[in-house]
């Protein structure tokens, strides 16, 4: 009852009593103590099991939350707003800001929630596929509220503690959307940068 549980040097805390493993005993750094607990989950360590080569680590769920970016960037390419000049009661020349609410704003800003509830539903769905498969808590879904990237980069990590060698591709994938997303971003951007400028100078002009 004097031998550590796993070697001399092993921290205070609860482990499996050498005499009855059924129970845990309190270890206080130096020797075993009289203090016991039941062996419940509280106490246990949680141990992740390595999943089987043949076990896919890929889904059509995570899949679908790292490409879901495309599709607002290519709902973007849709609002062309049509910049229109207005004279205030001052005098000035400016900008109608209704001039940027055309039907590819509304478009874009509900397919944002949309996208947004999709990407949270698919990553409960992977969720729930890991766990099926093997994986002992998987990334939880939840952190898909925070950000799809979150959970992606999260799964992503577990999924190589449970199945070295595997899982790294929708971490690669969900970079080249960013990429992809900040190219076509800024394309747009010139363009519309272009055609509010192109506007100002005819309006002067005029």
């Amino acid at each position: 009852m004097t031998h550590a549980p796993n070697g001399s040097m092993t921290p205070a805390g609860w482990y499996p009593d050498p005499s009855f493993p059924q129970q845990m005993r309190w270890w206080d750094g130096v020797q075993w103590t009289p203090h016991l607990a039941p062996a419940s989950q509280q106490f246990m360590p949680l141990q992740r099991v390595l999943i089987s080569n043949q076990t896919p680590v890929y889904n059509p769920f995570i899949w679908t939350v790292v490409l879901l970016p495309l599709v607002s960037i290519l709902l973007m390419l849709t609002w062309q707003p049509e910049f229109r000049m207005i004279t205030t009661r001052q005098g000035a020349t400016t900008i109608d800001p209704m001039s940027l609410y055309t039907p590819g704003y509304f478009l874009l800003q509900a397919s944002g929630v949309i996208i947004y509830g999709v990407s949270v539903l698919m990553a409960y769905l992977d969720h729930r596929r890991l766990g099926r498969s093997g994986v002992v808590r998987p990334f939880h879904w939840a952190w898909c509220f925070l950000s799809p990237a979150v959970y992606v980069i999260g799964r992503t990590v577990i999924v190589r503690k449970v199945a070295p060698g595997r899982g790294m591709w929708p971490v690669w994938a969900l970079i080249g959307t960013f990429v992809l997303s900040m190219i076509v971003a800024g394309i747009w951007m010139s363009a519309m940068m272009q055609s509010l400028y192109s506007q100002i100078g005819y309006s002067i002009n005029a």
